[in-house]
Formats: C-alpha cells, structure tokens, sequence
C-alpha cells in the first residue's frame, strides 16, 4: 500500500511570525512533522506543500520533497482540503503512481511521537470498515452554548469529570483517509472514526502561550531515581529522592527500587510516581537499556566504580547523592550535602548549601521558644533501627509525671512498628506515623530529639533547640549538628544512658537563655534556595 504524507506549511502567520521554520528546541518546527512521517515505514512519500522558499530550502534540507503552491492557495481564507488535493495531485504526476491513502500532517503539532503516529497508521491499515481516521483528545467536559434564548448546557446531568461521556476534541495533528476521498473540497471517507493520542502530544500551536508549552516538553528529561528504603536503611532516600521528584516539574521522573524495598515501595505507590521493582542491578541495567533515560540519579549511599562505569556507559548522566565510594569519582556529579568538604574534586558539592528540605519547610515559619518548655517533639527517621523512639518515650513517661505542662509527641516512619516497641499514646504522650506535614507538629515544639540524619535540616529550618544522637558511625560524619549551629549532640544514640538523657533534659528545660540561644544560631542558615541550585547540577546547567 502506498502512503503519501503532506505537511501543509504556509510561510506566513500572522500571530507567530516564521512559525513554521522559527527554532523549536532547536530545530525549526516543520522538521517534527517531516522526522515522524520519515520514521514511519508504512509511508511511502513524504511531501511539503508551501508558498516559501524558506521552508521549501529548510524541507529539501530535511530530506523531503517540496511542492509549490500556486498564490490561489496561499490565502488565509483557503482551507486545507484543496492544498493537500494540490499536493497529491502533483505527487502523484512527479511519480507515476496512484496513492492508496494520504494522511494530513500539521508542522504544529511537534509533540505527536513517531510511535503514535506509526500506531494510528497501523490501525488504519488493519481496520477496514474505515475511510478517514482523526486525531483527538478525550475532553469530557461540562460544557454550554447559546443560541438567540441564552445559553443552554450540553449535558443531561451534571456529574464528576470522569463519569460525563466521552467529548473527543481533535487535536489537528493528523488526518488519515482514502485516496478515493480526497477531493478538491474534502477529505471526509463516508465512514470516519477519531485515534485518540496522549494529551501530552495533542498541542496543536496557535499562540505564542502554545509554543512556549511545546518547547518546555521538548526539553523535558528522561529522569531515572534509584532509591532504597526499609528497615534497616531506614526511610531518607525515599523522602529526599520525593522532594526531588516533585521540584522536577517539567520532566519525566522514574522511580526504580529494588524488591526488598517493602517500605519504600509503599510510599512510591502512594506518590503516584510511576515506579519500577527490580531485584538486582543486572534487572536495573536491562531496564536502562529499555528505557533509555537522559539523567539517572544514584541514591544508594556507597557506590562501587565498575557499577558507576556501567551506568555511564548506558545513560548519558549520572548524578548520586550521599556518595562516599569509589563510585563517585565516575558519576557527572555527586551531591553530598550533610559532608561537609570531605571531597574537593569540582563533580562533588558538599555542605548545607546542597540540602534538600521538603516543600512544606518552604513556607513554615520559624518558631519563637517559649520561657517554659511546653511541648517536646521526637523523629528518629522513617525505620530506627536503634529504637531510640524508645529511648525517648521512656524519659517522657517519667517527664510528665515531674512536669504538668509536659506534652510530648512522637512522629514515627513506615518501617518503625511503635506498638510493638511499647510507644503507644496516652494523656499527655501523643504517638502519629508517617504524618504528611511534618511541620504540623514542629511548629508546637519548644525542644526536640532527632537522629543526626537529614531532620537536623529540617529542625534548623524551623529554629527548634534540638538534642541528636546519631543511629550508627557513618551518621557521626554528618557534622552539621554540633552546637554551634544549634544542636546538643551525645553521639551515638545506643552509648548515651537514660541517665544521661534525662539530666541533659531537666537542664534544657530549666535553660531558656541557652535555648533561645539554639534557636538563633539554627535561623543564621537558609535552605530555601538550595533546590534551584541541585536542580542546575543533576541538569548539567552549573558544574
């Protein structure tokens, strides 16, 4: 069967100037239209209808042939169905042929994928109870009209969105029909049917706000995050790999874990992030090779060198996080925010200027310490593996005996089971999990008890007096947490007794001066513009 694409492409436009060969991502915009028609093989010719050398010059350039229309065909008041008979017409003379099908490409339409276009073909060829197939979106929408009464709904009832029926929109980027049909005022088969394609491709440009959204889709990444969280890695990847995800607006974010991640895919799925479970790397490698994606970012602490070669080796960038292996030295970036100048090669970035706080610490004022410590707030991370949530909870069971304003309140994660650990809720003693906004709690709190992971950060940002203990060496090498930022840090959380805990609180409590002290050294440092800079390097725009 023989296929003939025309792109129609004027070289006037009134409402954007040079449209048609004006740069889009790069390229001039006809070349999207003329790329997909080449890359589908069910297509025999590939024909540019125009009145302008420009474009004529800018198709030849691309491999497609031109023909020219005469000026009858060049007004704003002729319609398409003449210039595509134009075109066929001349096509079909310059080769000696008769064509079976035409389809209508439109050069403003550049987010049409070829796949979708080789798709609609496909289906066309194999259905054979229809002439004309149309591109559409599904808009089911409430929707009204009017008429010399008034307007008038085009609804029976009124119903949620996705109850309402389908309303298919065409979206102008391909028009596929039987030779036969195509006639010098139509190109209407006597039994049409619509080919729905993704939204994301069904930008049809018309305005300067259309290709200003077309070049920002164009230029979305491919973007990979490899993360872990369960029990005993406990849960900060997942959360810092999340606020990634969602300040990478614009680009296509993958989520892959490994199998034993229960927790971690549990929090993924409620993300509604696609996702992705492997059980090895050789699993994770065949999907890059699959999926070819443009960025993949690494937040699995300790990177080996021969995994890192093998990442580079298949994705264009590599950028890990937390990275203290041998691997590092082979990634495009590694962003180590809590250690601070432990690498000085120019691909790692250290330090609090690289800390990523969720978007709720964004906009949560800091809090001002009250005379007398009224509320205490406890976050050992999203696992514990120490039970230092335990540690906590036994001093407060003791604490609000001792002191009537006492309340205490304990935020725990997915992996850490409270109940069995004997950390329930009662007057004075309030236990929650995984809370969506953290900042609900922190914002009550006079003193806190954290581990020495990435909630430091967070209590930093909100200007809570803090007590850390960390949950295992490595820990101990994130150096922010000391007292001259604000923070009393004992160690490691398993070497500190209750005694220990308990007279280093009753001192707290009885110290305002030194905590309000904490609170001020906390707000010297800001956070709020450290997501732009991380962006800018797993990007590749600041190296």
């Amino acid at each position: 069967m023989k296929i003939l694409a025309v792109i129609p492409a004027r070289g006037g436009s009134k409402g954007i100037p040079r449209k048609n060969v004006r740069l889009m991502n790069n390229r001039p915009l006809i070349y999207y239209a003329i790329h997909n028609a080449q890359t589908c093989a069910a297509i025999t010719d590939v024909a540019v209808s125009t009145d302008d050398c420009e474009v004529e010059s800018i198709a030849q350039m691309y491999g497609a042939e031109v023909v020219l229309r005469g000026e009858a065909l060049s007004s704003d008041a002729v319609t398409l169905d003449p210039v595509v008979y134009d075109a066929v017409k001349q096509m079909e003379a310059r080769h000696a042929c008769t064509y079976d099908a035409v389809i209508t490409l439109q050069p403003t339409s550049p987010l049409l994928s070829a796949e979708t276009l080789n798709r609609a073909i496909c289906a066309f060829l194999a259905d054979s109870d229809s002439d004309t197939y149309i591109s559409v979106i599904n808009a089911p929408h409430l929707s009204w009209s009017k008429n010399e009464s008034g307007y008038f709904p085009l609804y029976k009832e009124r119903l949620n969105r996705q109850q309402l029926p389908p309303n298919f929109l065409e979206t102008g980027a391909f028009f596929l029909t039987r030779r036969r049909f195509v006639r010098e005022n139509s190109r209407m088969g006597e039994h049409i049917s619509v080919f729905e394609v993704p939204a994301n491709e069904a930008v049809d440009i018309d305005t300067i706000q259309d290709w200003i959204v077309c070049e920002q889709m164009l230029q979305a990444k491919k973007i990979v995050l490899r993360c872990d969280g369960y029990r005993q890695l406990g849960m900060g990847h997942i959360y810092r790999c999340l606020t990634l995800a969602y300040n990478l607006t614009g680009h296509n974010v993958h989520f892959v874990l490994n199998e034993r991640s229960r927790e971690g895919i549990e929090k993924i799925k409620a993300s509604f992030f696609p996702y992705t479970v492997v059980p090895d790397d050789e699993a994770f490698y065949d999907f890059l090779r699959r999926e070819q994606p443009d960025i993949v970012i690494v937040d699995c602490l300790d990177t080996e060198r021969d995994y890192i070669k093998t990442l580079k080796s298949l994705v264009p960038r590599v950028v890990t996080f937390e990275d203290l292996g041998e691997g590092s030295e082979y990634a495009d970036a590694t962003i180590n925010a809590l250690y601070e100048n432990r690498n000085m090669r120019p691909t790692v970035f250290s330090g609090e200027k690289y800390v990523l706080l969720r978007d709720e610490f964004m906009y949560a004022d800091p809090i001002t310490p009250h005379n007398e410590v009224r509320h205490v707030f406890t976050m050992f991370g999203g696992a514990d593996p120490l039970n230092l949530t335990g540690k906590i909870y036994r001093l407060a069971t003791h604490a609000v005996e001792r002191h009537p304003q006492l309340e205490f309140t304990f935020v725990t994660g997915l992996a850490y089971d409270a109940a069995a650990h004997g950390v329930v809720s009662s007057e004075r003693i309030r236990v929650v999990q995984d809370v969506k906004r953290v900042t609900e709690y922190m914002t009550m709190a006079d003193l806190a008890f954290t581990s020495q992971g990435r909630t430091v950060f967070e209590l930093a940002s909100m200007g809570i007096p803090a007590v850390v203990m960390a949950q295992n060496a490595r820990e101990q090498l994130h150096t922010f947490a000391q007292m001259k930022n604000g923070f009393l840090n004992l160690g490691l959380g398993d070497r500190v007794s209750d005694e220990t805990l308990e007279k280093t609180f009753e001192w707290l409590l009885s110290a305002y001066e030194i905590r309000q002290n904490m609170s001020e050294l906390m707000q010297q440092h800001s956070f709020k513009g450290n997501i732009g800079r991380v962006k800018k390097i797993i990007l590749g725009e600041m190296i």
